[in-house]
């Protein structure tokens, strides 16, 4: 599917820190009150969340063709968007529902990104999870506080994917998804998966429980022969277009710091990584 996207030439500026965007809001507020601007509070810090929101916004857009050249810096946002959150993809090539799910690379990873046409009777319930077994490239499973630091990240979540077969067609008697599927997994960061995919796995599941139909592009992002993803790249739209979104995910993790060229990883407490 990769080889036929389309993907934006121009971005809209560098990127921006919170700590900019403080300091534009509290120019205005003092500007404001030393002015006497005739204004109630709540409107006051409603037109400051305007700006700073549209500065954030405007300069966290940034190109598909050049995420594998970010770097993720402690205190970043985890998530930002890619061609000002808007898909590039056509609703109209909804047509029969199933999962394109592309061959491995030369190095075993998932970089090519999968495709998915997805409609209500995909969605099924966490309770279908099956034991995973797979190891993704860069597989080094540690834990920090007891917990794992990464996890097998599904390119197509199984609970969007019920009774897609491994494939990629539908069959009536797998409700589980596809879980197990070398093709659809890599190896993600547990804050990555569980805190901020989620969060845009949860607006298609709606959408999809809502009656739509949903196409959705999962792609991890690997810098050069890295055997770890520096992050992935996920955009949906739905066919009615109330679903539209186009993100990227660093594969991050609070506490922790990654060779990405070989997934393996230390312990660094200064690592940030706020929550989306």
């Amino acid at each position: 599917m990769s080889q036929h996207k389309k993907y934006p030439r121009k971005s809209r500026g560098k990127r921006r820190n919170t700590g900019l965007k403080t300091i534009f809001a509290l120019a205005i507020i003092l500007v404001g009150m030393w002015l006497g601007v005739d204004q109630q509070p709540s409107n006051l810090a409603s037109m400051v969340n305007n700006l700073t929101s549209s500065l954030f916004h405007s300069n966290k857009s940034v190109e598909s063709d050049q995420l594998a050249k970010l770097d993720y810096h402690s205190g970043d946002p985890s998530c930002i968007f890619v061609n000002h959150n808007k898909a590039q993809l056509d609703p109209n090539s909804w047509k029969t529902n199933k999962v394109i799910y592309s061959d491995l690379d030369n190095f075993n990873r998932t970089s090519t990104g999968n495709l998915a046409y997805l409609e209500p009777r995909n969605v099924v319930s966490d309770d279908n999870r099956v034991r995973q077994y797979v190891e993704p490239t860069a597989w080094h499973q540690k834990f920090l506080d007891g917990q794992p630091i990464i996890n097998r990240g599904h390119l197509i979540a199984y609970s969007i994917s019920g009774g897609i077969s491994s494939s990629g067609q539908y069959n009536p008697t797998d409700t589980s998804g596809d879980q197990n599927n070398p093709k659809n997994l890599f190896t993600q960061t547990s804050f990555s998966n569980q805190r901020v995919q989620t969060i845009f796995e949860s607006k298609i599941r709606e959408s999809l429980r809502r009656g739509n139909k949903v196409i959705f592009f999962a792609k991890p992002i690997f810098r050069g022969n890295e055997l770890m993803a520096r992050g992935i790249h996920l955009e949906a739209i739905s066919t009615d277009r109330t679903l539209n979104f186009n993100v990227y995910l660093f594969n991050v993790q609070p506490g922790i710091q990654f060779d990405y060229a070989t997934g393996r990883s230390r312990v660094d407490r200064t690592m940030k990584v706020p929550e989306p």
